[in-house]
């Protein structure tokens, strides 16, 4: 198989075609789409925050472990996980390249899918368990 090399000439020509057009569009629509969820859910975000604000653990127990407040929390963790890696995979992709470029997208849908796991599983495990 042929390598092609990428030029700013190659970028400036728009017949010239190069890598995958449809996950680039889904990339591309997933990142607006949870950055929107995540601009819908600051209200809840700041209302929890604000509810809060000195409060003790078994306050915040009673807040979160709320099925109305908990399981929408629980959700924004997990898509604000997924806008995390996107948004950490057009960092990354900018800096590696080859097999370096393939362990760190790797390493970092691994990072955002513990963090989102372990949110998530935190605030689900407050709603339903106590």
């Amino acid at each position: 198989m042929r390598e092609t090399v990428i030029t700013p000439a190659s970028i400036a020509n728009p017949k010239t075609h190069y890598g995958d057009a449809k996950a680039s569009t889904r990339h591309f629509i997933t990142q607006r789409v949870t950055g929107l969820i995540n601009v819908l859910f600051l209200g809840l975000l700041l209302f929890i925050v604000v509810r809060l604000a000195g409060q003790d653990r078994a306050d915040m127990v009673s807040v979160i472990g709320n099925f109305w407040i908990g399981v929408p929390l629980a959700l924004l963790i997990a898509i604000a996980a997924v806008h995390m890696r996107n948004g950490m995979r057009d960092t990354l992709e900018d800096y590696f390249a080859g097999s370096m470029y393939r362990l760190t997208m790797l390493l970092n849908t691994l990072f955002c899918l513990i963090v989102g796991l372990a949110g998530a599983g935190a605030v689900l495990k407050i709603v339903f368990w106590g």
